[in-house]
């Protein structure tokens, strides 16, 4: 595992020790990602106001960990797939393209249906067994479907995304990834450490 940089370390009970930054992510099939990239990068081709995420970081946000120290990302992995491993994967179907927040947006999100609340029982069992172990705290808004396709750059104002034709259509999502974020000037890196395949 490669070093935390210095903006990666932050105060905890024992000065300087190392902390990551962490979430847990419902990723599509591989597949399905490509396509959904190639939809994306056609719907905002030619937008200098935006700034599309990279293909594999479009994924569905099941917890945000925030900083925990790097020891116990063993158990957190542990925990949350062990809480998952006997759940189907889920099926998304597109339902529109989103501003966040409605007026002056900073990022754009595809709006998803969820197929016999498959991800909503995935995203409930990891934050459900997290939150037991003491590694999470749910937070009290309900949890939503959606991927994020582009954010607004600095001081743009963006105009809103009219897509010329339909996402893809179903999104297999069969895959719980335990990542690490690693903030940038240029934008978060996502930094996959552990996964899980659902069903298999």
């Amino acid at each position: 595992m490669a070093r935390n940089s210095r903006s990666e370390r932050r105060p905890s009970g024992r000065p300087g020790s190392p902390r990551a930054r962490l979430f847990l992510a419902l990723e599509p099939h591989e597949d399905d990602r490509l396509a959904l990239a190639r939809w994306r990068d056609e719907l905002v081709a030619g937008r200098r106001d935006l700034r599309p995420l990279s293909g594999e970081s479009l994924h569905l946000t099941l917890v945000f960990l925030g900083y925990r120290p790097e020891k116990e990302i063993p158990a957190i992995a542990e925990a949350a797939f062990d809480a998952v491993r006997e759940l189907p994967p889920a099926v998304l179907h597109p339902l529109g393209v989103r501003p966040l927040p409605r007026r002056s947006p900073r990022l754009f999100a595809l709006d998803l249906e969820d197929e016999g609340e498959a991800a909503a029982t995935i995203q409930a069992a990891v934050s459900d067994r997290l939150a037991a172990e003491r590694f999470y705290r749910p937070e009290r808004r309900d949890w939503w479907p959606h991927l994020t396709l582009a954010r607004v750059n600095r001081g743009a104002r963006a105009e809103p995304l009219e897509p010329a034709r339909s996402a893809p259509d179903p999104l297999r999502a069969p895959t719980v990834t335990l990542y690490r974020s690693l903030l940038r000037p240029q934008g978060a890196l996502y930094v996959p450490l552990e996964r899980i395949e659902l069903g298999a």
